[in-house]
């Protein structure tokens, strides 16, 4: 196997190092000094007969005349020694194996999503794995090695890659400001303050948010179509004041207030449907309002539901003609 000197990485002042990159600084401590960590080449075969320190014992290893049987009995003293002896002469496995290592964890970290330094140290860690059990006894003990380290470091790149994609802190939904709800609970605050009474409330409800024909809920009870469009008619016009008056005390930087606001300008009938249902998420009305929705309730109102909803079953038609019963809304 042919493999080339590491790369020195340069990092900003200040900068912390990567863990292959500390592993470097420690092998560059033990083979400086008077007394660098050394091999007795006399044991190996094809290597001078002296103490040859570690960096240049790896310089050698990594010559293509060097023969695989000089590279594997180098290897195999070193990784006996590290695991008789472990501390200094690990890190000495390490720094010998570097110029394998970080082309490994370079090409590893440009296609890592995460932070590269967590497979740098995944490199390492089937490395250090791979020193405990690998086999002295066959060839090739450096390539089972590198192996071994880029396994661990291809597992840790591809559980990155199939992982969810993260997202990041400012683009997540967040909860309207409250109260926040169905529209069905705009009738029902305006149903609790008296502006509407429950009828009238059902009446809104079933005809504009559902959509229902109202010459069938006028059948249902009892009335005529005529009695419940006049009925309606009154309830829509409190209501709608009731909403304005809320929406003015709402929050100025709230949207959706700006929003109900501007859409409670009296255009037609479809004004009631789509107040509602943006009001649903406005600020809610404060309990120091309770006098004024009660004015404002008695000053549009000519009366209660119930008088215009007879349950006799008489007819109120004859001075006007029964109206078309409503279409259904595209939208």
């Amino acid at each position: 196997m042919t493999t080339q000197n590491p790369r020195p990485t340069a990092y900003p002042p200040g900068e912390p190092q990567s863990p292959l990159d500390m592993a470097r600084t420690a092998f560059a401590l033990l083979v400086t000094g008077p007394a660098p960590l050394a091999v007795d080449g006399r044991a190996f075969p094809h290597l001078p007969g002296r103490k040859i320190p570690l960096d240049e014992l790896r310089d050698r290893l990594l010559l293509r005349r060097c023969p695989l049987e000089t590279r594997d009995a180098a290897w195999a003293h070193l990784v006996t020694r590290s695991r008789t002896e472990g501390a200094a002469w690990t890190v000495a496995c390490v720094g010998m194996a570097l110029p394998a290592l970080i082309p490994l964890g370079r090409w590893m970290a440009d296609r890592y999503p995460g932070e590269p330094w967590d497979v740098h140290a995944e490199v390492l860690t089937g490395f250090l794995r791979g020193l405990a059990w690998v086999d002295l006894d066959r060839p090739g003990i450096m390539v089972r090695l590198r192996w071994a380290a880029f396994r661990a470091g291809h597992s840790a790149l591809y559980e990155a890659l199939d992982a969810p994609t993260p997202i990041a802190p400012g683009f997540r939904s967040l909860p309207p400001p409250p109260p926040w709800g169905h529209p069905d609970l705009v009738l029902a605050r305006a149903v609790r303050w008296g502006v509407v009474t429950r009828t009238e409330a059902d009446l809104i409800g079933t005809t504009r948010l559902d959509q229902v024909p109202i010459t069938d809920w006028a059948a249902t009870q009892h009335t005529t179509t005529a009695a419940a469009y006049k009925a309606r008619s009154r309830a829509e016009r409190r209501l709608v004041a009731f909403l304005r008056d809320e929406v003015r005390d709402a929050d100025a930087d709230d949207p959706v207030a700006s929003r109900v606001q501007a859409d409670l300008a009296p255009n037609g009938e479809s004004a009631t449907r789509i107040s509602v249902a943006h009001a649903a998420r406005s600020r809610s009305v404060t309990p120091g309002r309770a006098s004024g929705l009660a004015a404002t309730a008695g000053r549009v109102s000519n009366g209660a539901l119930e008088r215009g909803l007879s349950l006799r079953g008489g007819s109120t038609t004859s001075a006007r003609p029964t109206p078309v019963p409503e279409a259904r809304r595209c939208a």
